[in-house]
């Protein structure tokens, strides 16, 4: 698993590629510090890499997601695959996050 961070204005974006599972969480957790500790920004989670999810990322995604709008940050995923996609159906995400 390929956790990138990059800034472009207003914006964070954090590229997933491969795997988010149990034994890839503990060092994408790490990765993605940077996202809990941004203030009043748009947090994108570009997904056209993520090839699986697990429970784990899941609770990193929902993380994310509550430490942004604590800081006044939104989030945003991005380009996600129709078994990820379905994934958030059954979990329910689908209706925390805005998908694109």
């Amino acid at each position: 698993m390929i956790t990138q961070i990059q800034e472009n204005g207003n914006q964070l974006i954090a590229t997933f590629n491969g795997r988010l599972d149990t034994a890839t969480s503990a060092a994408t957790a790490e990765a993605v510090k940077p996202l809990l500790e941004a203030s009043n920004r748009e947090i994108i989670l570009d997904c056209s890499q993520l090839e699986y999810i697990s429970s784990s990322g899941l609770r990193i995604f929902l993380t994310i997601r509550k430490e942004a709008a604590s800081r006044g940050s939104k989030v945003i995923v991005r380009n996600i695959s129709a078994d990820i996609r379905q994934v958030f159906v059954m979990t329910g995400f689908i209706s925390l996050f805005e998908i694109q």
